[in-house]
């Protein structure tokens, strides 16, 4: 049986934990998404991916908010206190989400993060309004129409769990009451942090367990195989900002993502987040905000 999500924060409401941070909605089409955002001058946004929430990024936040920066991290639609939209799941879309939260912020240019799913949006975001965006960091993920597809197909090394979670009300019927069982030992071993089992529990699990969890996360994979298509149709150069390729130590193999942003990008850099996985910014906070800091400096 699924349980209830926790209380949605009141807009405004200090974040617990995190000093000068607050909660905040902004609505899009009807659409409701959370957001938490401190710190002053120019604006970094973070976009997480699945199966996680904006608290992906919640040890990263504050050091980056000390270095001179606004930082921004969105819940996406579907996901933690963002509401559950029936559609809207198109990375455009999502992209579109998100920079209407950087409108309403009062910024016109962005420094913009993207792991996971994330980085899906985050090329979106980029790829559309190249002009709004100053630099760009793309980590663990893959980009459709650019290299997503052909790591897709398990028969041929591909990964499974992209065609299982893309056939979006299966999955969930499946996973219904199931979801600990599925996500967990997902986020331990993704992560490289002693405590990545209990953070599970307490910041993420909880609004995938309540309804509609499940599937509002599932409903970024249904859409993929379409924005690939709407991102090789909408192809006519390179991203012209500077991109950094960030990918864990124990993450995804960074020669993946490396091979899908060469397709869409000249301006590259690499590096590699030490004794970290998949949540990089969760395993290794310090160095990452430091490396971040000297990219987007």
């Amino acid at each position: 049986m699924s349980a209830a999500q926790p209380a949605a924060p009141a807009a405004g409401s200090p974040v617990e934990g995190l000093d000068d941070f607050t909660h905040r909605f902004a609505e899009r089409d009807g659409v409701r998404i959370h957001y938490v955002a401190g710190g002053q001058g120019p604006a970094i946004v973070l976009v997480h991916g699945w199966p996680y929430t904006w608290a992906l990024w919640r040890r990263l936040m504050p050091l980056l908010a000390a270095q001179g920066y606004s930082v921004i991290a969105p819940d996406l639609r579907g996901c933690g206190d963002s509401d559950r939209a029936d559609g809207g799941y198109a990375k455009t879309d999502v992209a579109e989400d998100i920079r209407h939260i950087v409108q309403a912020e009062g910024f016109d240019r962005i420094r913009l993060v993207g792991t996971d799913i994330g980085t899906m949006v985050a090329y979106a975001y980029a790829s559309r309004h190249p002009d709004e965006v100053e630099r760009l960091i793309l980590a663990e993920s893959l980009i459709p129409g650019f290299g997503l597809e052909e790591l897709m197909n398990p028969a041929t090394g591909g990964y499974w769990h992209f065609g299982f979670q893309a056939q979006v009300d299966l999955a969930a019927f499946l996973t219904e009451g199931k979801e600990a069982a599925y996500l967990l030992p997902t986020m331990s071993m993704m992560s490289a942090s002693p405590d990545a089992g209990e953070t599970a529990q307490r910041d993420f699990l909880p609004y995938y367990t309540a309804p509609g969890g499940m599937r509002g996360g599932f409903q970024h994979y249904g859409t993929m195989v379409a924005d690939g298509k709407a991102n090789r149709e909408a192809f006519t150069a390179k991203l012209p900002m500077p991109v950094m390729v960030l990918s864990g130590e124990r993450g995804i193999p960074q020669a993946q993502t490396l091979a899908c942003v060469e397709q869409v990008a000249g301006d590259i850099a690499t590096d590699i987040v030490p004794g970290s996985g998949h949540t990089f910014a969760l395993d290794n906070p310090d160095w990452v905000a430091e490396r971040m800091g000297r990219f987007f400096a």
